[in-house]
């Protein structure tokens, strides 16, 4: 059984610059033009400056002067992502996406050859297609090959033959290991494990020590041993959207504004998915950085924005923020199900 992980090559700046061929070989960034805005994505060529996803955007200018700053359309974005997920799933295979620009595809008992050349097929047709390219993996493990997918970046292929996953694992930072997070990954290395052929080399009993009920599968995992199928029902458990404002705000009212624009949009997004939100929340992010967070359960599953807009309201009203100056303002639905709403949705109290 064969498993291919498709992503899609710095997506956002690779989407403007196919549509502004006018930016090929320079430097970019995507990010928005407020003073408190960070990168989203930023092509190749910018990435040796340091500019690279969540990088403030101040700093990415300070390293790179001649970077290329433009503003996110993720209305373009959603719209590409649907052609390409449409060129995933054309040929009927199981299809789990992880984001608008990744997935993985079941391919299924089929050659190493066969299994190769249907991860080329679908890389030529993205790129035929929708102008983008892609890069993938695949091996007979998801980890594995969303593993191969990132050392074939960008624009690349790399192959992970059944019985070599072991050989192919061990030198890597015990960190790629799924479920090792920086902290396990720094209590690991001060113990000397520091490679995933470390963890694969421990006893049982060591193991258990070091992961608890987690020991089997992250044995297993070490080893190459990856036997999860491609999940096609993979849930959307929430959606949120949020505002970093360019001046910290201190009227309520302005902030009121904000909910209303943002119940619309992910009432839009509902509607666009044929999905319903159980739970609306805010995050107020003050002006020293510190989080709030409030939210209601709704008596009915809702797509109405009137409704979120009302249970956004009632959240922002227990926060009490009263003056305090906001630094970010976000709405945030959970409890996602699938189909239409009841008639009639009253969020609960608290």
């Amino acid at each position: 059984m064969f498993v291919a992980h498709f992503d899609l090559d710095a997506f956002y700046a690779s989407v403007e610059i196919r549509d502004d061929p006018s930016l090929a070989g320079k430097p970019v960034a995507v990010a928005g033009r407020s003073r408190r805005a960070v990168v989203l994505t930023a092509n190749y060529e910018a990435r040796p400056f340091g500019v690279k996803s969540a990088v403030p955007l101040y700093r990415a200018l300070e390293a790179c002067p001649h970077l290329t700053v433009v503003p996110p359309d993720m209305a373009k974005y959603k719209a590409v992502s649907r052609e390409v997920f449409a060129i995933f799933g054309a040929g009927g295979h199981a299809v789990e996406g992880l984001s608008m620009d990744e997935a993985f595809i079941a391919v299924g008992e089929v050659s190493l050859v066969e299994a190769t050349a249907f991860a080329r097929e679908i890389r030529a047709r993205v790129f035929e297609t929708v102008g983008l390219t892609v890069s993938a993996g695949v091996a007979s493990g998801k980890m594995i090959a969303k593993i191969a997918s990132d050392f074939g970046k960008p624009n690349g292929l790399l192959v992970v033959p059944p019985g070599t996953e072991r050989e192919f694992l061990a030198p890597l930072p015990v960190g790629r290991l799924w479920g090792v997070g920086p902290k396990t990954q720094d209590r690991l290395t001060m113990r000397g494990i520091a490679t995933i052929g470390d963890v694969a080399a421990l006893s049982d009993a060591d193991l258990r020590a070091l992961f608890g009920s987690s020991a089997e599968r992250v044995r297993d995992l070490a080893r190459g041993i990856d036997h999860r199928s491609v999940d096609t029902s993979r849930e959307t458990k929430s959606i949120s959207t949020e505002e970093t404002f360019e001046y910290d705000v201190t009227d309520e009212a302005e902030l009121i504004k904000v909910l209303k624009v943002q119940a619309i949009e992910l009432a839009e997004s509902l509607e666009r998915h044929g999905m319903s939100a159980a739970t609306v929340g805010i995050k107020i992010r003050r002006a020293d950085r510190t989080n709030l967070v409030r939210q209601v359960a709704l008596t009915e599953p809702t797509r109405d924005a009137r409704r979120i807009y009302r249970a956004a309201l009632h959240c922002l009203k227990r926060a009490d923020v009263h003056g305090t100056p906001v630094r970010l303002l976000g709405t945030r639905l959970a409890n996602i199900t699938d189909g239409a709403p009841a008639q009639i949705s009253l969020f609960a109290p608290p």
